[in-house]
């Protein structure tokens, strides 16, 4: 088992030569081809993050995705890429990547675009179940914790964010048995792949819309 090269991905989009501070919090994205929703919801996670914090780096805070049919290789779909820009998000420089047991093995939470998704990585073991969640799911779960519960990083002069972030994940998976979806398709973000750029736009909105909770949950920073 090897670790991904570096250059695939949004994880490593930061520069070949970044060197990560000592203690990290990794978000991976999960779609099927790692060329629509996933990659909406990694450079959305990353612009938001930027938003708060400057510098999501310097927090601690890695966002990476990849897809459990991943198009290795392969570019964004040019719609995904029309949605990110009109978020102001940058969707330059990524490649699509197959989800691979390294991926999930160094992952501090894995969020999905659908409930098969979350099932196939929680498939793959690696203890993933109590850190996997869908995007919808997570989002769910995170504006019913009371913030004031979790560090304020403000109070760790180095590795807030990271202590934070791990609070909440930990928090999360121990409401997600009494917190249950309304409907199985409120935890579902529909795939848009070869959909007309209305529907593209309509999913980017619904991605940004469950992502603004979850990022101001990680960082205490909200928008």
């Amino acid at each position: 088992m090897t670790a991904p090269e570096t250059g695939r991905g949004i994880g490593t989009g930061y520069g070949e030569s970044v060197v990560l501070p000592g203690d990290s919090f990794r978000i991976l994205h999960v779609s099927t081809g790692n060329v629509c929703r996933s990659p909406i919801t990694e450079r959305l996670t990353r612009h938001a993050l930027a938003d708060r914090l400057g510098d999501p780096l310097a927090g601690g805070l890695v966002v990476e995705s990849a897809g459990t049919w991943g198009h290795e290789g392969a570019p964004m779909e040019a719609n995904a890429e029309t949605v990110l820009t009109d978020f102001g998000a940058d969707p330059s420089g990524f490649v699509g990547r197959e989800l691979l047991d390294d991926h999930v093995i160094r992952a501090d939470l894995v969020l999905t675009a659908t409930r098969d998704h979350r099932a196939q990585v929680i498939s793959m073991g690696h203890s993933a179940g109590l850190r996997t969640f869908t995007l919808k799911e997570f989002t769910r779960l995170v504006q019913a914790i009371d913030p004031a519960t979790l560090p304020d990083p403000r109070e760790f002069p180095a590795g807030g964010v990271v202590e934070r972030a791990r609070a909440l994940v930990r928090a999360a998976a121990a409401l997600r048995g009494w917190l249950l979806a309304p409907s199985v398709e409120a935890d579902e973000v529909y795939d848009p792949y070869g959909a007309p750029l209305p529907f593209f736009r309509s999913v980017g909105s619904e991605i940004s819309e469950a992502l603004d909770p979850v990022v101001s949950a990680l960082t205490g920073v909200r928008r």
